[in-house]
């Protein structure tokens, strides 16, 4: 990677993962648990500060195993916690719980430790699991068993930004981690394929803790919809909201859901940094972040990132608005060859081939080892999110109306686990980073689905037309990146020229033959592909992870368009924009 005058570049040397809170646990395992817990080291990335494996107790088939990053209470966090006060309760969760103060005080709950969980015990002894999972203001996935009710719990918060995964036999074995890689390789006599599926976002599951320590499935529960305003609204600070959809209250609103976002992700002990693209998501959370650091009175300058080969039209955006609020900005330059170098680690750390998120991840992995090799930032804030809420995908201009607009976000937003939030949590924790993504709290989002239709969709063709309409007058960041048109991140990093997905595929149409293209229904039956990029990330997927296509339900491709590429590039509006 080339050097940029002004700003720190580096060029990457491949190094060993090091990496954010993994969570396993096993119950009624039949084979050797000192063999299964290896299963355990395969997400060890995810945090590289302690590992701990611990038995539960009466129960010699069922286990626990835990990753740290330790980003609050680097003292007392360990799991699986447990506190004197419930000496029956055994909690793995990975996330953050962003009021877990307020509930604490409100409650007047005594704590044990410092660390954020604790709250789902208290709440859970007082309410029960589906107060619990209705009042955590945060991201979550956690396993909380209850041995006195002879219980185990399952949850993920609504969008599913912390990722989980599960299989359970028919007599009863459960493994559950944070990632799939952690279960495709464990041992079970009645199954010699065990089944991995990722837990659905928003749900919870109650099973029964048999004797024996196998389980049985009583119910799944949807705990919250995207568009309800959240339970735990009730005890948060946030200044009331104005009644009403008049425009100028509607975006003094969102102003304020969104400051308050953002200030309630600050919540960590460790260094917080800003991936930075130079479009219209990033930068707002880049500027307001930065805004609530000064307000909180943090001591160190924040550090954003931004990533892309020469003349990549994001590296100049990221530019001009680290320049506009005063950043201490950092420069990843790649060429066509790194990027394409890494395509197998990136494969294999997202569990996926779906083709737009291959190729947006590769700079976000390759920006993500720079951050942890050369700063001490750990928690990194992110834009993710936005597209799908705002409507800020190019192909929202060819909706057939704002109402059949609103069910394709509303979609996109439930299938954000599969996709955008796969990618920027496996990515950032492959290198034992952790995300925060303010453009899905659950206030913020939930109030803006709750807007009238027709004041989401683009307008004047231009997309998220009220949320860039909302900050017009706050001089967050500078007016041409305010109004700037979506760029796609995987294309944006490379110059309008020569996309990145261009680079992709000339490289792949060399490595995959056309004898092969034509066998590939055969060979892969389950979303077959119909491009020679997409069987090129499909034979590496399946190298790592044989016979789980269906971990993939559909390929992410724009509506309402005869595409044949995810690519925004490729759509006539962006050619449109390109040569006004």
């Amino acid at each position: 990677m080339a050097s940029q005058p002004g700003y720190t570049t580096i060029r990457e040397s491949l190094e060993p993962h090091r990496t954010m809170c993994g969570i396993w646990a096993l119950f009624g395992s039949d084979d050797c648990l000192s063999v299964q817990c290896l299963s355990a080291m395969k997400i060890a990335h995810r945090g590289p500060d302690a590992f701990r494996f611990e038995n539960v107790n009466g129960y010699t088939n069922c286990c626990f195993g835990f990753h740290r990053l330790a980003v609050v209470d680097q003292l007392f966090g360990m799991q699986p916690i447990r506190v004197k006060k419930y000496p029956y309760l055994w909690l793995c969760y990975n996330g953050e719980i962003y009021n877990h103060k307020k509930l604490q005080h409100h409650f007047e709950f005594e704590y044990q430790t410092k660390v954020d969980g604790e709250i789902i015990l208290h709440l859970y002894d007082k309410g029960g699991i589906e107060q619990t999972v209705c009042m955590l203001d945060g991201v979550f996935a956690f396993i909380l068993l209850d041995t006195a009710n002879k219980k185990v719990f399952l949850g993920r918060d609504t969008y599913g930004v912390r990722p989980l995964f599960k299989a359970m036999t028919e007599d009863g074995f459960l493994a559950v981690c944070s990632e799939a890689k952690g279960l495709v390789n464990l041992k079970h006599s009645m199954t010699p394929f065990l089944k991995v599926e990722p837990f659905l976002p928003g749900h919870y599951e109650v099973l029964d803790l048999k004797p024996n320590g196998k389980v049985a499935s009583v119910e799944m529960v949807k705990h919250h919809h995207c568009r309800d305003e959240p339970l735990h609204a009730l005890y948060d600070g946030v200044e009331k909201l104005f009644p009403g959809f008049e425009i100028e209250t509607v975006k003094s609103n969102l102003r304020i859901l969104f400051d308050n976002a953002v200030k309630k992700r600050l919540m960590t002990d460790r260094r917080i940094g800003c991936l930075l693209s130079g479009g219209l998501d990033s930068s707002l959370v880049a500027a307001t972040l930065l805004k609530q650091l000064k307000e909180a009175q943090v001591q160190y300058p924040l550090q954003t990132f931004a990533i892309g080969m020469e003349d990549s039209p994001d590296l100049l955006a990221a530019r001009k608005v680290a320049n506009h609020i005063g950043s201490e900005h950092h420069e990843v330059l790649f060429n066509s060859e790194e990027g394409i170098q890494v395509l197998d680690e990136v494969i294999f750390s997202l569990e996926t081939y779906d083709i737009t998120t291959v190729r947006a991840s590769v700079g976000m992995y390759l920006i993500s080892k720079y951050i942890r090799k050369n700063t001490d930032s750990v928690v990194i804030f992110s834009g993710e999110g936005s597209d799908e809420l705002t409507q800020g995908y190019i192909y929202f201009h060819k909706a057939p109306s704002p109402e059949k607009a609103e069910e394709e976000s509303e979609r996109l937003l439930r299938e954000l686990y599969l996709f955008d939030v796969l990618r920027a949590d496996r990515t950032t924790a492959a290198h034992g980073l952790e995300l925060r993504v303010p453009f899905l709290d659950h206030r913020f989002s939930s109030y803006y689905l709750s807007l009238p239709p027709d004041m989401r969709v683009p307008k004047n063709g231009i997309e998220k037309h009220l949320l860039r309409e909302t900050f017009e007058d706050s001089n967050l960041i500078p007016k041409e990146i305010l109004w700037r048109p979506k760029e796609a991140f995987s294309d944006g990093i490379t110059s309008v020229k020569n996309s990145w997905f261009r680079i992709l595929q000339d490289y792949i149409e060399h490595q995959v033959d056309d004898a092969a293209m034509a066998s590939a229904a055969q060979k892969f039956p389950i979303n077959t592909p119909k491009t020679k990029e997409g069987y090129y990330y499909r034979q590496i997927f399946e190298n790592h992870y044989p016979g789980r296509a269906d971990w993939l339900p559909h390929y992410w491709m724009p509506r309402w368009t005869n595409a044949t590429d995810p690519s925004a590039r490729t759509l006539t509006h962006y050619k449109a924009a390109a040569k006004a």
